[in-house]
């Protein structure tokens, strides 16, 4: 192994420290009281986050020929062709009109079908309801920096409307229910894909590491008279030092932390037998992080976990050009790779308590700049799991016509459905208490239903 200088030394803690978890046991539970839990089963929230913003209305597809045609007038050079859409049939009928999957979705199309995938329609960032008409005459109470990419995503991940905020939704989760899950070895909160502020939260924090598992302190070993041994032993003497300053105190308790969590962790990740339900090496960033997601489940018991939120993403949905190139790539990783993890789950046992969904800073305008889309608003998201009441479709699917009765413009779309009531369908299923929803989002009174219903039990 090689020998570590300062310079390095100094990094590779750092950088272990950001791995910190405030889910150590005995350290801080007792801190804070939730009304929500405790629990004696086991969910598992996995957040899949596509930045840049998806053109989801090219992911759910109208496919009746009326509704179609209106469709490809909206969407010019875009518009995949009726005959090429992959045809899904929801339960709920829909009236008239059909719909369709990309082409490039196949993976999808087959969970739909076997009622464990569901789409909500046309949702999105919202404090209350509103109307087109609302919106041209600046009545409505609007999310702030719409359209901005970094705004709609801290919105997504917030929910934080027209107010400041220095949490997420799924870090306020954690947060109410730190008390019922104060066995967990691992923190409630981790995710693959770096810090965000969906798990941020007051009190607890989430465990980030990276896509293939925790980042290790470089240079050390548990093993006497391996190389690294003695590295280890002088670190971890230099942290059980007396301090004077709080600030020096505070350091070596992360650090601490940080070195207990990366043996924890891994040392499940490594003990846990998923190595079959993945045959072939992984074909992307996002399905190495669902596999790394998987293997933790796996490793649920060892660990005395109760309650989980994943978070996973994937990049390059902003396509403001190429996107008839590139799109397909995309979606079919994301089908694939979704697909794939709900497979490894059902193999696990534990379909039914794994839900997998989508978030994404925005929509797409329906109208072409000429190679891409531009940034927009309401969109179609995706969830998947055992415990979905699948294949249907949430929401009102609005007729994708430029000028219609949703689009302000350029074909972006007002939702129908707001970012807090999906996430509040998610965490009454996670097992948030009714009265503790609002803590988790904030404008959920606004709304006249809190339970979308694609989640059952």
């Amino acid at each position: 192994m090689a020998k570590l200088n300062r310079r390095d030394f100094l990094k590779t803690g750092s950088a272990a420290a950001a791995a910190a978890f405030a889910g150590t046991p005995g350290l801080a539970y007792s801190q804070v009281v939730g009304s929500s839990g405790p629990f004696d089963d086991y969910r598992a929230l996995v957040c899949v986050f596509l930045f840049g913003g998806n053109d989801s209305f090219n992911m759910l597809v109208p496919r009746s020929a009326a509704e179609h045609a209106v469709y490809a007038r909206s969407r010019q050079n875009l518009a995949i062709d009726r005959d090429s859409l992959l045809p899904v049939d929801p339960l709920s009928g829909g009236g008239s009109v059909q719909y369709g999957l990309h082409p490039a979705m196949g993976s999808t199309q087959l969970l739909f079908e076997q009622e464990a995938a569901a789409f909500v329609a046309n949702v999105g960032p919202l404090i209350a309801p509103t109307g087109r008409d609302d919106v041209f005459n600046g009545s409505a109470l609007l999310p702030p920096q719409l359209f901005s990419h970094n705004d709609q995503q801290d919105q997504w991940q917030s929910l934080k409307g027209d107010a400041q905020s220095k949490t997420g939704w799924a870090g306020r989760m954690a947060d109410l229910i730190r008390t019922g899950v104060s066995s967990q070895r691992m923190a409630t909160n981790a995710s693959l894909f770096g810090n965000n502020l969906m798990q941020s939260a007051d009190e607890t924090v989430a465990y980030v590491m990276g896509p293939t598992g925790p980042l290790e302190f470089l240079g050390f070993s548990d093993t006497p008279g391996e190389a690294g041994y003695e590295q280890r032993q002088v670190f971890e003497r230099i942290l059980g030092a007396r301090y004077d300053s709080v600030y020096e105190r505070a350091f070596a308790e992360v650090q601490r932390r940080a070195l207990a969590s990366a043996d924890v962790v891994s040392a499940a990740i490594q003990s846990s037998a998923v190595a079959g339900l993945f045959p072939n090496p992984p074909a992307s960033q996002l399905e190495t992080q669902l596999r790394t997601v998987a293997r933790l489940i796996a490793a649920r018991d060892e660990l005395q976990m109760r309650r989980q939120v994943f978070f996973v993403a994937a990049g390059g949905f902003d396509s403001h050009d190429n996107q008839n190139e590139v799109q397909p790539g995309l979606l079919a990783d994301v089908s694939e790779s979704i697909a794939a993890f709900y497979r490894a789950t059902v193999d696990l046992g534990v379909a039914g308590k794994v839900t997998t969904f989508t978030q994404s800073d925005f929509g797409r305008t329906l109208t072409s700049n000429g190679d891409g889309t531009d940034h927009a608003w309401g969109g179609n998201q995706l969830v998947v799991g055992g415990a979905v009441r699948g294949r249907d479709i949430y929401g009102d699917y609005p007729l994708l016509e430029i000028g219609g009765a949703e689009d302000v413009g350029g074909g972006r779309m007002i939702p129908g459905l707001s970012a807090d009531q999906y996430a509040a369908t998610l965490a009454k299923w996670f097992g948030i208490a009714d009265v503790d929803l609002a803590v988790v989002a904030p404008n959920l009174a606004n709304f006249p239903v809190r339970d979308l219903g694609f989640l059952q039990g």
